[in-house]
């Protein structure tokens, strides 16, 4: 057998090894994570609480910063109450421009988020029902659902481990994906220890009398 065949082998012998390793020692591969949620900086919606800053070219009298009212409006010269939450910078920009041209001719209107309070809120992940102390903590990054139950307190003797569920928004729809806690913390099986992202909330029940759980 020539030199590269057996170069060969002994790679494909090496792959083999370390699937097996990572398959006995439970680890969860990438393709059983959830599909993960990722946000560009262009995607920025702005939020209740945001301050923004909007200049309009030429026309500082009407150039402004404001803060996103609870309502999700802000006030602008010439146009009233305009609808800000849940726009991106650029379609704000474009939506007072229009509302602006009645009165000023071909106005250049640009939107700046000075302060992104609101994504502070967006990017958080939270915990609740039967756990030491539900929270709702800042995302870190690499952070995953055993980290979030241990920063929780772990689990109460009522906590049907087995049954807990990790919601997920993605667009306008939420999956959910079931976890098995008790396995995860009682066996060291971390196949159900996904990476958690940015608005994840992960509900463990109560155990039921019906189910014979407790």
């Amino acid at each position: 057998m020539d030199s590269n065949k057996i170069t060969a082998l002994k790679t494909a012998i090496l792959v083999l090894l370390v699937s097996v390793l990572a398959a006995c020692a439970g680890i969860p591969e990438g393709g059983n994570n959830p599909p993960a949620v990722t946000a560009e900086p262009e995607d920025y919606r702005i939020g209740v609480g945001d301050s923004i800053s909007i200049h309009v070219w030429r026309n500082p009298e009407v150039s402004k910063s404001v803060v996103v009212r609870p309502d999700g409006r802000i006030s602008m010269p010439l146009m009233g109450d305009v609808d800000a939450e849940g726009m991106r910078p650029e379609e704000l920009a474009d939506e007072i421009a229009a509302g602006l041209s009645e009165d000023i001719r071909s106005p250049v209107v640009t939107v700046v988020v000075d302060s992104p309070v609101s994504s502070e809120y967006r990017n958080r992940v939270r915990i609740t029902g039967q756990v030491g102390q539900p929270i709702s903590v800042p995302y870190r990054q690499g952070m995953t659902v055993l980290d979030l139950v241990l920063e929780a307190g772990g689990l109460t003797p009522f906590a049907a481990g087995d049954r807990a569920v990790m919601h997920r928004q993605t667009g306008d729809e939420y999956e959910s994906f079931d976890l098995n806690l008790e396995a995860i913390l009682e066996d060291g099986d971390m196949r159900t220890n996904y990476t958690v992202q940015p608005g994840d909330v992960v509900s463990v029940p109560r155990k039921s009398l019906l189910r014979g759980e407790l």
